[in-house]
């Protein structure tokens, strides 16, 4: 059976009437990039700073490499190192000096620091900009940096809260590289995003919305609930009015806008695209294309909320 490196049991949060954590549940196995997915305000970084400590539950329970986070929270601390979707090193100090400072944090010296800080600056690209001040970096050297200083002390566990936040395609794509060399190493990676796709970057995933969890599993499971299903590409105009339309017609069990497009859910019928057609001439509106494409994970997303939100709005959830 695989090591459970973190486990969450009910968990939930509440502030006052709110409930930001609705008792989610989940296990990250040993080894594993987790990913915990969801828009804004869905209560990611409230799940993560419960995970890390940093927060007490309201309800339920989580333990982080066997320890119970409520009861032993200093042992957690010390094998987990953990990345704010804030930049939280400080930019009036040289990259050497961040680098100093947190490993006074964690009590690394001497050798051991040497060869922290010698790994650190080869990884993030920052060797011979020892002495820069971390204010004159670009957000995505700043990101590396600070990754580098949540690895520092070599935790078992990495929590990364929307490490990628504010950096350019580029620098995602870059410190992704970097999240699959130390999972490599066999350090769990439990990182939080509202870019969807860089839920295809994970083993698994949890997809939180509105405090629960929605679903859950690999990228090959989640998109397996479109199974049966067809999804379909809609060109057409006037945009708002198709979309009308094919939320109105019965043979569609999901439409959503996808930049100038539709993107459409039927059931698999052979004859779907032309039902579609049907219902979009019998609303007035003109029909440039309609073609069978892949789901992506984005469009697995989608669905799903608008399934809860359906839920929500019929009384299927409270």
């Amino acid at each position: 059976m695989d090591e459970i490196a973190v486990q969450a049991r009910d968990l939930g949060r509440s502030f006052g009437s709110f409930r930001a954590v609705d008792g989610v549940s989940f296990e990250v196995r040993r080894g594993e990039i987790f990913g915990f997915l969801g828009p804004n305000g869905a209560g990611k970084s409230t799940t993560i700073r419960m995970l890390c400590g940093l927060l007490t539950p309201t309800h339920g329970a989580c333990t982080v490499a066997g320890y119970d986070v409520a009861r032993e929270p200093e042992r957690v601390k010390q094998v987990i190192g953990y990345m704010s979707q804030r930049f939280s090193l400080y930019d009036d100090l040289t990259v050497e000096e961040n680098i100093a400072f947190t490993a006074g944090i964690y009590g690394v010296s001497g050798h051991r620091l040497r060869e922290r800080k010698a790994w650190i600056l080869r990884m993030a690209g920052l060797e011979g900009r020892e002495r820069s001040l971390t204010g004159e970096l670009s957000m995505g050297w700043k990101q590396r940096l600070a990754l580098g200083a949540a690895l520092l002390h070599e935790p078992r566990i990495l929590f990364l809260d929307e490490p990628t936040s504010g950096v350019d395609p580029i620098s995602r794509r870059g410190f992704w590289d970097l999240i699959h060399d130390v999972a490599h190493e066999g350090v769990t990676v439990f990182v939080t995003t509202h870019f969807m796709d860089e839920a295809e970057h994970c083993d698994r995933m949890a997809l939180i919305y509105r405090g629960r969890i929605i679903a859950l599993g690999s990228s090959r499971e989640l998109k397996a609930d479109f199974a049966g299903n067809v999804l379909l590409k809609v060109q057409a105009s006037p945009l708002l009015a198709a979309l009308e339309a094919c939320e109105s017609c019965p043979d569609v069990l999901d439409a959503a806008l996808f930049g100038a497009a539709l993107h459409v859910v039927t059931p698999g019928r052979s004859d779907a695209a032309q039902r579609v057609r049907d219902c979009l001439a019998g609303a007035g509106v003109e029909t440039h294309s309609v073609e069978e494409i892949e789901p992506s994970l984005e469009d697995v997303f989608v669905s799903l909320i608008e399934r809860a939100d359906r839920e929500v709005a019929g009384g299927g959830a409270s």
